[in-house]
């Protein structure tokens, strides 16, 4: 924690209760509820420099970090409406991660990484929060590595190195069925040609991950922050060159706080599984239907901020979502 605020930052203020009563009834329009053994809603979030925050309700013009209490308590909020949460660019300073953890209860845990060494880590964990009413660990969690030999590969869109940021892979139950999510944060890097050997790295591997018979769960999703500035072009083919699909209704909606602002639509955050692919193991789960949240109006509302600001406090990704029917 950091910030000039005293250790006590003391009771929360009206003006956050009434702006969270505001976050709460938008979230309750966009996300559909939880219903017990009848659905899943996983979400994938990257939370833009999650790492410190200022422990004040309401941080001042000269505070640094931006995010203060009442931008934890939203994050919160939102994390809150979702069953299993992967979450993108936590720190290494984890203080706003429980923070969070410590506003939602008793009845939610956590799985995280350690720090990503090196420069092009970041300096970066990834988590994954999930509510343990609905959903236990089914045993399996795990780092993707790239063995030796496929690291010695000479086609032109061969990785030729470990992935910055390894991908984590963990295990669940629900509804007494097993999914796998594959959550990563695809590197930016110095060439086209360096995301687009990672991006096919990943779709090779989970192609690989679904055809195997031992798996341990039947379920294999990949969720995360793939670095896929738009729905066509040659990220989005390597992303896809495996079969790995993402729901048309999906693929159109808004990801960026920026969009239609300052920026083109992007398509950075994706959800996609395996679908009508000779020996890949179809979802057991029957999908419904998915979006994102945009709380540029709602979040924090009272305070009128610009959207950078809103950035720097929540995130400039939007949450992404999908929700699943649980057969019975």
């Amino acid at each position: 924690m950091s910030g000039a605020g005293a250790n006590d930052p003391g009771e929360c203020p009206l003006q956050v209760h009434d702006d969270l009563a505001v976050l709460a009834a938008a979230l309750d329009e966009a996300v559909p509820a939880k219903a017990l053994d009848r659905n899943m809603l996983i979400c994938t979030w990257n939370i833009r420099n999650f790492g410190a925050y200022t422990r004040k309700w309401i941080a001042g013009p000269s505070d640094r970090p931006r995010r203060d209490l009442q931008s934890i308590q939203s994050i919160a909020e939102i994390v809150s409406r979702f069953d299993i949460i992967a979450i993108q660019e936590v720190k290494s300073d984890t203080a706003a991660l429980r923070a969070v953890y410590e506003f939602l209860g008793e009845h939610w845990s956590l799985l995280l990484t350690d720090v990503t060494q090196g420069k092009l880590g970041n300096a970066e964990r990834m988590a994954f929060i999930f509510d343990t009413r609905r959903v236990q660990l089914s045993g399996l969690a795990c780092e993707i590595v790239i063995p030796p030999e496929h690291l010695e590969r000479t086609e032109a869109d061969a990785l030729q190195r470990q992935f910055a940021r390894t991908p984590y892979a963990v295990g669940f139950r629900a509804s007494g069925h097993t999914i796998t999510l594959v959550v990563l944060h695809v590197v930016w890097g110095d060439s086209a040609d360096e995301r687009v050997r990672e991006l096919t790295a990943i779709a090779q591997w989970l192609a690989r991950w679904s055809r195997d018979k031992h798996a341990w769960d039947h379920n294999l999703i990949t969720l995360g922050d793939f670095n896929i500035d738009r729905e066509e072009g040659e990220y989005h083919a390597a992303f896809t060159s495996t079969g790995l699909h993402t729901p048309p209704d999906l693929r159109a909606v808004q990801r960026s706080l920026f969009d239609g602002s300052k920026q083109r639509t992007a398509a950075y955050d994706q959800i996609a599984w395996f679908e009508g692919v000779k020996r890949a193991r179809p979802l057991e789960l029957t999908y419904a239907r998915g979006g994102s949240f945009n709380f540029a109006s709602s979040a924090m509302h009272s305070r009128a901020m610009k959207l950078t600001e809103l950035s720097w406090c929540l995130s400039d990704h939007l949450p992404l979502w999908v929700e699943f029917r649980v057969p019975s």
